[in-house]
């Protein structure tokens, strides 16, 4: 008999997983957490029903969702990640020695430990001694933090449960607060492919909560939904292209399997219908 994990990506859309073994499978207070063993991926994490990581491509996801604000930002020294319970972008956030402090806020601290006994690689930065990491919304958490960080990264799950709070306008607003004047957000944006409205939706409130500009960039994840995933940079100042920061993108280089400067500079080159989406 065959063993198959599915999510249903959309009403007519399903991924499907031949599965060696199911590793872990139970509830939190706040969502249903798996872990099953594949043949193709390796070790896959899902919440909900729905894939959050797989050891084959989670590189991909992670160093994109760090790598362009770090390169972007003239000095990245207090770094909030809310979400990313996994520990993939707080590893990556590490590589850069300007760090001086690292937040990870994650509302469910069953996610952490699953991620520390079932993947070492990923979350490895966990319990780094600059690394803090706090159980809490990340709403109320991110609240009364005025300035106090450089770069501000929503990891966030699909905008449904628990994480449908971030990706409203008034935590867009909140965190714009608890960034210092050059400070640069970067919020998980889903499929540009399947998930339009969402999108644009996203880039409205992220200009209404009074960031300078919100450019969107993109790359192939392919365990995500239609494969093709965004990520949105809202910055208070620096620009992606025109103030990124070559020598210390080429310093990071040697531990990287994804990033570099040309996919950097790529990825900001958005399809037609992309464009068109969130400027129509």
């Amino acid at each position: 008999m065959e063993l198959w994990f599915k999510e249903r990506q959309t009403p007519g859309l399903e991924i499907g997983f031949k599965v060696k073994e199911t590793l872990l499978r139970g509830r939190s207070p706040f969502q249903e957490i798996a872990v099953v063993e594949t043949f193709q991926y390796g070790r896959l994490l899902a919440l909900d029903g729905m894939v959050m990581t797989t050891e084959a491509d989670e590189f991909i996801y992670h160093e994109m969702i760090v790598h362009p604000a770090m390169c972007t930002h003239p000095r990245p020294r207090r770094i909030l990640v809310v979400g990313g319970g996994d520990g993939g972008a707080i590893r990556e956030v590490l590589r850069y020695p300007t760090v001086e402090k690292a937040v990870l806020c994650e509302i469910d601290r069953e996610v952490v430990e699953a991620s520390k006994r079932f993947f070492p690689t990923i979350s490895s930065g966990l319990d780094h001694s600059l690394v803090t990491v706090v159980y809490e919304d990340g709403m109320t958490f991110i609240k009364g933090k005025e300035g106090e960080f450089d770069v501000l990264i929503v990891d966030s799950p699909d905008p449904v449960g628990p994480a449908e709070s971030l990706y409203q306008a008034g935590f867009y607003a909140e965190c714009h607060q608890a960034l210092g004047p050059e400070g640069i957000l970067v919020v998980q944006s889903e499929s540009p492919l399947l998930h339009q409205e969402l999108v644009a939706s996203i880039r409205r409130n992220l200009l209404e909560a009074g960031f300078r500009e919100a450019l969107f960039y993109w790359a192939v994840v392919p365990t995500y939904p239609g494969a093709m995933w965004c990520w949105a940079l809202a910055t208070k100042g620096p620009h992606p292209l025109n103030d990124f920061n070559s020598e210390r993108c080429r310093s990071i280089q040697p531990s990287l399997k994804y990033y570099n400067e040309a996919v950097h500079r790529g990825a900001f080159a958005l399809p037609n219908f992309f464009k068109n989406k969130i400027t129509g």
